[in-house]
C-alpha cells in the first residue's frame, strides 16, 4: 500500500483554481432595482433573472439583499458572476410545479457557466414539506408529490466556487455538480429533513478536481456522494475529488461513493470528518460497470444505527460491496482502498464483499476501531444489498466485527474490535472471512462477542 499512500497526496492536492474572488469594484446588481419585491408572496424569478444577465454581461454581483424574502422559480446562472445571497436574505423556492413549466428540474441551474460564484451569508429554503404528499409512519419517512425540484445543478462549470452560503429543507438532492471541474464548495450549511427521501447533501457526478471543505450537513439522504450517472458520461469519470473537515448527520450513508458507478471513479480522499449519525458511516457501492479505485478514508469518526426498513443501510460500519444490479448485468472492481485512523460506533458490521462477477480486492484497514452494539429498536441480524436483484437484496446475516467475503488481498493492520454491553446472540466473531486469499492480519485486537465462539473464522 506503498503506492497509494504516495497517490494520497496527489489526490489532497486536487489542483483547485478557485474563480477569481469579485472584489467591491466590479459592478452590483441589485434584484430590487430589477423590479424583485422580496415580499415574501410576489414571484420574483423574472426580475431576478434580469439582473442575473444584466450582471453576466459586466461580470459583477447579483445582489440578493438582506432582510427580505424572495419568492423564485427556476433560475439560469451565468458564468463570471457572483449570485451573492447576502446574510439575513432568504431565496425561498416556489411550490407551483407551473413556475418550473419547461424548464429543468433544479431551482439554480447553470450550464457551461465558467467562473460562476454563488456566496453569501444568506439562505435557500426548498420548502421540502411542501413538496410533500402525506407521512408513512410505518415507514417514518415523508412521500413525495409527483414533481420536486432540486435545488441547484450545475452542469459543465469550470472553476466554479459555492462559499458559506445556507441551504435548508431541500425536497430533492441539494447540490448536484454534472460534469465539473475545479469546484470548490467551502464552510456551507445543508440543513434538510432527515425523513424526507432523496435529499442528499453534496453529489460530484462525473467531476474532476473537486475540492469541498468545512461543511456541516444535515440530511434524509447521502450527505456527500460521488457519482458516475447514467446519461453523462461525455464528461467522463469521476476523479481527484477531496472533501475535509466536514461535519454530517444523516439517515443514509455519510461519506459514499456509488451506486451509480457507469463510468470509474478514482483518486478520491475523505479525511478529517465527523459523521454524527448515518445508516452507513463510510460505504462504497459498485452497482455498475465502473471501477472504483485508489480511494482514501482517513481520520474519521462515524455512528452507524439501523432506521426504518426503506432507508437504505442497516448500521453497517463500512460497507465496500460490488454486486451487479441485476443477473448478469456489468460490474466492474473496487481496488486499492485505504481506510486509516478511523474510529466508530455501530450497530452492523464492517463488511468488504464482492458478489456476481464483482471483484474487491487490495483494501487495506490500518487503525481502525469499532465498537459495535445495538441501541436502536429496528430488527437486526442483516445485511443491506440494495439496490441489486443479482443476490438476496435484505441478507439475513449474523453480525461478526469484520465480514470478508470474495475479496482478495485485504489487510487489517493494528485493528480493533470492541463490542459494547448486551449484546445479541447474533453478534458474533471478530473477524469472519470466506474466499479471502491474501488476507493479511496484522496486530488485531478484539474477541468474539460471545463467551465460547473463536475470535476469528476463516474458510
Amino acid at each position: 500500500m506503498v503506492e497509494l499512500t504516495r497517490r494520497a497526496i496527489v489526490v489532497g492536492a486536487v489542483g483547485f483554481i478557485a474563480a477569481p474572488s469579485l472584489a467591491v469594484e466590479h459592478p452590483v446588481f441589485d434584484v430590487r432595482d430589477y423590479g424583485a419585491k422580496g415580499d415574501g408572496q410576489t414571484l420574483d424569478t423574472a426580475a431576478i433573472q434580469r439582473a442575473v444577465d444584466a450582471a453576466a454581461a459586466k461580470r459583477g454581483r447579483v445582489l440578493i439583499g438582506g432582510g427580505r424574502v424572495y419568492v423564485t422559480g427556476p433560475l439560469t446562472l451565468a458564468g463570471g458572476i457572483d449570485f451573492h445571497v447576502e446574510t439575513g436574505a432568504t431565496l425561498r423556492v416556489s411550490t407551483d410545479p407551473g413556475d418550473y413549466a419547461g424548464a429543468p428540474d433544479g431551482v439554480l441551474r447553470g450550464v457551461g457557466a465558467d467562473g460562476l460564484t454563488i456566496s453569501g451569508g444568506g439562505t435557500i429554503d426548498g420548502r421540502s414539506r411542501d413538496f410533500m404528499e402525506r407521512y408513512d409512519a410505518a415507514g417514518e419517512w415523508w412521500i413525495p408529490k409527483p414533481f420536486r425540484p432540486r435545488l441547484l445543478v450545475l452542469e459543465n462549470c469550470a472553476d466554479l466556487t459555492i462559499r458559506g452560503i445556507r441551504l435548508v429543507d431541500a425536497p430533492s438532492w441539494t447540490i448536484h455538480l454534472v460534469g465539473c471541474r475545479r469546484a470548490l464548495v467551502d464552510g456551507i450549511a445543508i440543513r434538510n429533513q432527515k425523513d424526507v427521501p432523496n435529499c442528499d447533501g453534496i453529489d460530484p457526478d462525473h467531476c474532476q478536481h473537486v475540492e469541498i471543505r468545512n461543511c456541516h450537513i444535515t440530511c434524509g439522504d447521502d450527505a456527500i456522494v460521488v457519482k458516475t450517472t447514467k446519461g453523462h458520461e461525455r464528461y467522463g469519470p469521476s476523479h481527484h475529488i477531496h472533501v475535509s473537515d466536514c461535519v454530517l448527520d444523516t439517515q443514509d450513508s455519510g461519506l459514499k461513493i456509488g451506486t451509480e458507478t457507469g463510468q470509474d471513479i478514482h483518486d478520491v480522499m475523505f479525511e478529517r470528518c465527523r459523521i454524527l449519525g448515518g445508516a452507513r458511516g463510510l460505504c462504497i457501492q459498485l452497482r455498475d460497470a465502473g471501477t472504483v479505485s485508489n480511494i482514501i478514508f482517513r481520520r474519521i469518526s462515524f455512528t452507524a444505527r439501523y432506521f426504518s426498513a426503506p432507508w437504505w443501510g442497516r448500521g453497517e460500519a463500512i460497507s465496500f460491496t460490488a454486486i451487479p444490479r441485476a443477473p448478469g448485468g456489468q460490474i466492474g472492481a473496487i481496488r486499492n482502498v485505504l481506510v486509516e485512523d478511523v474510529t466508530g460506533r455501530a450497530e452492523n458490521s464492517i463488511r468488504i464483499e464482492a458478489e456476481g462477477g464483482g471483484t474487491v480486492d487490495h483494501v487495506t484497514l490500518d487503525r481502525v476501531d469499532v465498537t459495535f452494539a445495538r441501541w436502536t429498536r429496528y430488527p437486526g441480524a442483516v445485511f443491506d444489498n440494495r439496490p441489486t436483484s443479482a443476490v438476496t437484496a435484505l441478507e439475513p446475516h449474523d453480525t461478526p466485527g469484520i465480514s470478508i467475503r470474495n475479496a482478495a488481498d485485504v489487510t487489517l493492520r493494528d485493528c480493533t474490535v470492541r463490542w459494547g454491553p448486551n449484546v445479541p446472540d447474533t453478534f458474533t466473531s471478530a473477524i469472519e472471512a470466506v474466499n479471502a486469499p491474501g488476507l493479511k492480519i496484522e496486530r488485531f485486537t478484539g474477541t468474539a462477542a460471545q463467551p465460547g465462539r473463536p475470535a476469528r473464522v476463516i474458510r
